[in-house]
Formats: C-alpha cells, structure tokens, sequence
C-alpha cells in the first residue's frame, strides 16, 4: 500500500488530537505553575529585605529625637559632629591633639589625666564620629570622609593649620585617612590598638 493512500479511522484521529491536547494542556499548567513560584520566591525575598532594614536613624536635635547636650559643629555638608574640650585652652596650648575614638566608644573618652594635660599644656578636643553619641550619621562615609570631618573640626575650632591626631581602636581608620588625604595638616599622628595579638 502506498503512503499517500493511507487511510486513518475517525476513531483514530480523534483519540491522536485528544493526545496532544491533553500533553499541551499539562505543559501549559506546569509553565504556569513553574512562573508562580519563580513570583512568590521574588515576593517573599522582597517582603524580607524590607523586614530586615534598620530604622531610619533618630538625630540629636530634631522633633521625636534626642536633646542635644553637647558642643556641636555644623561641617559642609550640612552635618552635625560633636566635640568635648579638655586641657588648657587652646590659645596656651603647645601641643593640639584632636583624638578619635573606638567601636564602643564617644567623645566623653578620656586618654589623659587633667594634671598631665596642664603639665605639658595639651589642648585636646574628641569628638563622636558620625553616627555615634549626638553626631549626625553619614551613611556614606569613607576613610577619606572621616579625614575631612577632622579637618573640619580643626579649622571651625581654630586649631590652626597643623595638629596632632590620636586614634583608639577603630578610631585608626581616621587617623589613616589624615595621613592619606591631610598630611599636610599632621604635626603627629598615634594609633592605640586594643585588639590583643598573639
């Protein structure tokens, strides 16, 4: 018998169509099953990046904020730092130190006694980094950010065009960034490291 004169029962065609419907029809399903999970998964990961978000920062000084209780200065960009003074005046003194303070750490942090401070007429001034004690958070800080906003305290303080900077733990990362992008500004620079080692 030739192909071309192959003759198919109506039995036959019906139950072939019937067949490739049903598998079309099962795959059509599993694609849409398979884009309800890919969006649910999308959903969920979207619902619970936004759950872990921190809250919005609370700034000293604004309404539903803590009371500012400290000297402030107002840098460039419209920040906040707070400083703490201590030592002889700075028109006396013969060493300036501005100093940086570490994680856990504020600009009430004392290195120095108020005797040696007078003995060897120190001025010193510490100051919360941002986003510690009542210091306005920068969220896009930087070693070089954190060198700038020392610079800043000096000259609205009128430290004069050198000084001395002393970093405590965490507060290095400053300290590095006066080296980097503020020699020019250094008399002397100290880092107390307090991670034991060994």
């Amino acid at each position: 018998m030739a192909a071309g004169n192959r003759r198919v029962s109506a039995a036959s065609a019906r139950s072939h169509t019937r067949k490739g419907k049903s598998g079309s029809r099962s795959a059509i399903s599993r694609g849409v099953w398979k884009k309800l999970a890919f969006v649910s998964i999308v959903g969920f990961l979207a619902w619970a990046y936004n759950a872990i978000q921190p809250p919005p920062p609370v700034i000293c000084g604004t309404p539903n904020g803590p009371p500012v209780t400290a000297p402030r200065i107002r840098l460039q960009d419209g920040r906040h730092l707070a400083y703490k003074e201590s030592g002889v005046p700075k028109e006396r003194a013969k060493y300036k130190i501005i100093t940086t303070h570490g994680f856990m750490g504020s600009r009430n942090d004392s290195l120095f006694s108020e005797e040696l401070l007078e003995e060897l007429s120190i001025y010193v001034v510490s100051f919360d980094r941002p986003g510690y004690g009542e210091s306005d958070p920068h969220p896009n800080r930087s070693v070089r950010s954190g060198a700038l906003d020392i610079e800043g305290l000096a000259d609205q303080l009128d430290l004069g065009p050198k000084f001395y900077v002393i970093g405590i733990s965490m507060g290095g990362y400053p300290i590095w960034g006066c080296l980097r992008y503020i020699p020019h500004r250094n008399n002397g620079h100290l880092g107390f490291p307090t991670i034991p080692l060994g």
